[in-house]
């Protein structure tokens, strides 16, 4: 250094609290100190976009020629970053206010500037004026070198260490920016390494709308297009924008571009991957619905940005309206964080309810892959459990075999005596129609949905019911749809309530009530829950839950008998001759029943039986 610079050296110190202040900043305020590459390159961007507006403006500047950018260059074997950008640089005076003064912020003067002279909105980051000092969590020295933008602007330089004060002298003829040079602590060396700050720069500055170049390279290659106008946008920049943001080489399945203005300014672009990974055995899924203020990311992966049932969405949401906390790492308002959450997941839904309408294969796809997390909505979130009851779908014996249909077209289709939207839990349609529950829905024409998924009867449990329809299992005891014709040879009433009395009797504790069944039309007999409240899947799911208690099960089923079947009507007339055989029926048609509603644990003793039936049949 020369004399003479020496001699016009300025030397300024922090007073006591800016110093606790300073000590805030480098050591508490920011939760990782990797985040100064953010805060440096944002202030840089905010420097480059004052100056296009000021150059927007009709504004004169220095340098007219140098367009805004930001570049990186650095030194491993020095220890050392340096950060140029060619924005509007500083004077001495605006290098005092802006780095001599902690929590001054420059772009916030500007903006307020901007508002007093009634001129439109830039669109700045910086608000806070601690961001610059974010370098000290890295660097134990600091050398910022700048020249403003006015044409009889000169050099000036600030250094210092963080600690006491910093000094001010003229720089000579500087380009037209601000260059930061970091000399990096100790322990801070890895921010050297090319391979560690493309890392950072692309987390977290990717979408800066201005080239960032990190020794020559050109880092920040993918546009922002969540704030570009979708007319503007081709197909192949989508799907670049995916692969970048997704990490995933396969197209998405669904993608949202949109923009509002009200409640708040969100500019949004959302994908559905085509796979599901925790279908595929990858564990629970992780958000990866990105969080940006003026495209410079705020929150990866961000929290309570959709309810935790939409984790498969990936994307980028940005608002200008975030009211963020001090280190731009949080909310301060958590009521407006739960507001666009709500705004989103609306959104969302909406889009949703419109590719089932106009992609219905498109829909059909997402529905297979990510029915899972709809339901599990339904069962979650009380607040979109109506919104999301409109999505799900079905097997139904009203369609043919594998198409599915929606509570609301179920309903549509609904004849005008029946009230009820009727469902049964099955592995399959084959295995729902082949049971004795189905057979009064089959002969009364009435259609029925068929939940093939275990989850469904958690998601009809939670609906309770669709437009005002009930939801009711074919299983519950008191299902009653209409009297059936009297068959040919069909025990009388009176043989009927007798047989019904003596197979309680034979039962025992074994079964609840016997009783004449009004449902049963193939079949002799079928179980019902005791308590008419819980299915006998239901109680299968429970059964699999406490699987591991030794304490016996106090399940108990009521039996209902058809006095039309043969087997019933044979067993009325065999039980006042043989007795012990007519035990051994009542006993099989019990065990019969708990077998056709997957009920039966240990078949062993019913083996046992069908044995000595079969000898006396064969004798």
């Amino acid at each position: 250094m020369s004399d003479s610079a020496d001699a016009q050296t300025e030397k300024h110190h922090f007073q006591a609290e800016i110093q606790q202040l300073l000590n805030l900043v480098i050591h508490s305020l920011y939760t990782d100190r990797e985040i100064f590459i953010r805060e440096l390159i944002s202030n840089a961007a905010d420097a480059c976009e004052k100056l296009r507006f000021i150059q927007a403006s009709g504004g004169t500047v220095f340098q007219t020629d140098t367009a805004p950018g930001i570049s990186l260059v650095t030194d491993e074997k020095a220890g050392t970053v340096t950060l140029t950008d060619t924005g509007v640089g500083m004077t001495r005076e605006e290098l005092v206010e802006n780095l001599g003064t902690i929590a001054h912020s420059g772009t916030k003067a500007f903006l307020k500037q901007l508002a007093e002279e009634q001129k439109p909105d830039a669109k700045l980051i910086g608000q806070f004026g601690v961001g610059f000092y974010s370098a000290f969590m890295a660097a134990k020295r600091v050398v910022v070198s700048t020249r403003s933008k006015e044409v009889d602007g000169s050099g000036w330089q600030w250094i210092s260490e963080g600690v006491g004060g910093y000094e001010i002298q003229p720089a000579g003829d500087l380009p037209r920016g601000t260059k930061i040079v970091l000399e990096l602590k100790d322990d801070a060396k890895e921010f050297a390494e090319d391979y560690t700050l493309e890392r950072l720069v692309k987390r977290y500055s990717s979408f800066v709308p201005f080239p960032i170049e990190l020794n020559g390279k050109r880092l920040n290659t993918v546009q922002a297009l969540w704030a570009r106008s979708k007319s503007d946008i081709k197909e192949e920049e989508y799907q670049e924008f995916y692969r970048f943001i997704g990490h995933d080489p396969d197209a998405p399945l669904m993608r949202l571009h949109f923009t509002a203005d009200a409640p708040l300014a969100i500019q949004s672009l959302l994908f559905v991957p085509t796979k599901n990974l925790e279908a595929m055995g990858m564990g629970r899924m992780d958000s990866e619905a990105n969080l940006y203020c003026r495209k410079v990311l705020i929150q990866p992966k961000a929290k309570g940005l959709f309810p935790d049932w939409l984790r498969f969405l990936k994307g980028v949401v940005d608002s200008e309206d975030l009211p963020l906390n001090i280190s731009r790492e949080t909310m301060q308002d958590t009521s407006l964080l739960q507001k666009l959450n709500k705004v989103l997941t609306g959104r969302f839904l909406k889009f949703l309810g419109e590719q089932a309408e106009q992609q219905p294969e498109t829909y059909e796809k997402f529905h297979a892959e990510y029915q899972r997390f709809l339901k599990e909505g339904i069962v979650t979130d009380y607040q979109h459990k109506e919104a999301l009851s409109k999505l799900i779908r079905f097997e139904t014996s009203g369609l043919d075999a594998g198409k599915k249909t929606s509570l609301a077209d179920y309903v549509k289709r609904m004849p005008s005596d029946q009230k009820e939207i009727y469902f049964l839990l099955a592995p399959n349609r084959t295995s729902a129609e082949s049971s004795p529950y189905f057979e009064v829905f089959r002969e009364r024409r009435f259609e029925v949905l068929i939940l093939e998924d275990p989850w469904d009867e958690f998601v009809m449990d939670h609906l309770h019911e669709f437009e005002g329809k009930p939801l009711k299992s074919g299983e519950k005891a008191d299902l009653n749809l209409s009297e059936t014709p009297k068959k040919e040879g069909a025990l009388d009433e009176g043989s009927a309530k007798s047989l019904a009395q003596w197979m309680k009797e034979s039962l025992g504790d074994r079964v609840g009530e016997v009783r004449i069944s009004s449902r049963l039309v193939d079949s002799p007999a079928v179980v019902v829950d005791a308590d008419k409240q819980t299915s006998a899947s239901m109680r299968r799911i429970l059964k699999a839950v406490r699987r591991d208690d030794s304490t016996p099960s106090p399940d108990r089923y009521d039996l209902e008998i058809n006095p039309s079947h043969p087997i019933l009507v044979r067993l009325e007339a065999i039980r006042q001759k043989d007795e012990p055989l007519a035990k051994d029926v009542t006993d099989q048609v019990f065990d019969n029943a708990r077998v056709a509603a997957g009920i039966l644990e240990d078949p062993r003793a019913m083996l046992g039986r069908l044995n000595q039936l079969l000898e006396k049949v064969l004798r």
